[in-house]
């Protein structure tokens, strides 16, 4: 069953994303990834003030959580992951499994 990661970042004053930008779409596509939406924060609906928002959305469609987690765990990809990390700032990252309807989770 597909699931979707749910990215939402600020870029740090750094390269590292941009260097993590360049090898992340193999990589990702290597374990079965796809990156469905890409965003930038346009507005805010949400007043709180404890409440940061983040300026950028990656969504990535994967086929399986196995493939996802076998994207984290790839020995190949080691030096990968902290470019991500080193080049964000108030990162979020959500897994969320796919429904096709949300009504039986609301009956009951």
């Amino acid at each position: 069953m597909p699931v979707y990661a749910l990215n939402l970042f600020d870029l740090a004053p750094n390269d590292d994303y941009l260097a993590y930008s360049r090898r992340s779409v193999a990589a990702v596509a290597k374990h079965g990834g796809v990156v469905t939406a890409l965003g930038r924060l346009l507005d805010r609906f949400d007043d709180d003030p404890h409440v940061s928002a983040r300026r950028l959305m990656i969504v990535v469609e994967w086929p399986s959580e196995a493939a996802f987690r076998a994207f984290l765990d790839d020995d190949e990809l080691a030096d990968l992951h902290p470019l991500r990390e080193r080049g964000t700032d108030n990162y979020l990252w959500w897994l969320f499994e796919k429904l096709d309807d949300l009504r039986p989770l609301l009956r009951g």
